[in-house]
């Protein structure tokens, strides 16, 4: 299956069963949104760049009947010389605007530290290891997990993070 990139493309509300809604988020402007229905559909958005596109997005991929649970990544404050403080401030924000757009629907928001669910999930940075490198064995292990969904480096956190969510609530 490959991501869904515009809400046009996501099926019609009424095509879902209610019930549980598991939501994992990389909150990240480059990364991504997974969802994963009662029926064990699994849905993929890289992450909306306008906030009226993210509300409109979240919106539309949950119900007020169903059990929804989202599971955002928590940022850290602060993260040394890796990422400046322009980015860091840009990070929190968005992941406010996320925990804001999701609080105002009423959904449970449940933030989760990398390091607790990259270890839940048996995934471990080797020491000195690149980013780059990295983000592809997460990519990776995604796609392993997921096998039938087109994973990018934009929605493999997310779907690494509702993962976590599914297995670990």
């Amino acid at each position: 299956m490959k991501p869904i990139k515009i809400l046009s493309e996501l099926p019609p509300r009424e095509k879902y069963n209610p019930g549980k809604v598991t939501i994992g988020i990389d909150p990240g402007l480059g990364g991504g949104i997974a969802v994963n229905y009662a029926t064990d559909k699994v849905y993929t958005f890289n992450m909306p760049q306008d906030v009226d596109d993210l509300r409109d997005l979240a919106e539309r991929i949950t119900y007020p009947d169903s059990s929804n649970t989202v599971y955002i990544e928590d940022v850290p404050p602060f993260a040394g010389k890796q990422l400046p403080g322009a980015r860091m401030f840009r990070l929190g924000e968005n992941c406010g605007v996320i925990r804001g757009i999701f609080s105002g629907l009423y959904i449970k928001t449940v933030l989760v530290r990398p390091q607790e669910w990259q270890g839940a999930l048996g995934l471990k940075k080797e020491k000195g290891m690149e980013q780059s490198a990295w983000k592809r064995e997460l990519k990776q292990a995604a796609q392993e997990l997921y096998p039938d969904i087109k994973v990018t480096l934009k929605t493999a956190d997310a779907l690494l993070i509702m993962h976590y969510g599914l297995t670990y609530e």
